[in-house]
């Protein structure tokens, strides 16, 4: 029985030893000013995740070189690579670290009611709000087209209906902050640095400012409000009349 057990110790020690004694962290491939890199950066520091970062340069085509296609096909950021899972798409990202790395559901509870109020939000946020944020802002910014206002509109329209769900409840899905409130938080902050009235929104409005409240512990201004600027900063670029 003892020869047993030290065999065991043994092979445990040399498993720790041959995997480098802890668990290796996620590779990041993103670029900082981008809107859904900055989402999974903030979650990254909510749970304490040391990411070994790659930037990924999309203005000089670093995502079409041989080595991220092979890894990623449809060569968009952000990419993570935890130890051979490889995911791509922001929002699946934040639901597969909040369900892997939270030391609690907090972020993204598992009663399935709940979490289908937070997943609907979710699926919100990237096929309507930012949709729609993206459609009007930044063929502007990235291909100097003019700024559509049919498109504005749409954007408006987004924001109502976003304003229309935040009626009772502090926040997105329930009376909690979750990986929800966080996707749209830099949603959000991003239309609100380009110059999009949403004070108008009086729900959005107090939701925005308890979504910044609650996230700057988390080194919000360096990693989203910051970087919400430089892209705010290339639109006005590109509007202001020299």
């Amino acid at each position: 029985m003892l020869d047993d057990t030290t065999h065991i110790v043994k092979e445990f020690v040399y498993c720790i030893l041959s995997r480098g004694g802890a668990k290796m962290s996620p590779t990041l491939y993103y670029l900082p000013p981008s809107p859904p890199c900055r989402s999974v950066l903030l979650l990254g520091k909510m749970l304490g995740i040391d990411f070994d970062l790659k930037i990924i340069n999309v203005l000089a085509g670093d995502q079409l070189k041989p080595d991220f296609l092979e890894l990623n096909p449809q060569h968009c950021i952000p990419t993570i690579n935890d130890e051979g899972l490889v995911l791509w798409e922001s929002r699946a990202i934040l639901q597969y670290l909040a369900a892997a790395y939270g030391k609690d559901d907090s972020l993204y509870p598992k009663d399935v009611r709940v979490r289908a109020l937070v997943d609907q939000r979710i699926h919100f946020d990237l096929s309507t709000l930012y949709a729609r944020m993206f459609d009007y802002y930044l063929p502007t910014i990235f291909w100097n087209a003019p700024l559509d206002e049919s498109k504005k509109d749409r954007l408006t329209e987004a924001f109502d209906w976003f304003n229309s769900t935040l009626k009772g409840h502090e926040f997105a899905a329930t009376d909690a902050f979750t990986i929800a409130d966080l996707t749209l938080l830099v949603t959000v902050s991003q239309c609100e640095a380009f110059g999009f009235d949403v004070n108008s929104y009086n729900r959005v409005k107090h939701w925005l400012q308890r979504c910044k409240d609650y996230m700057q512990p988390y080194d919000y201004e360096e990693l989203n409000g910051s970087k919400a600027t430089i892209l705010a900063d290339m639109l006005r670029a590109k509007t202001e009349i020299p």
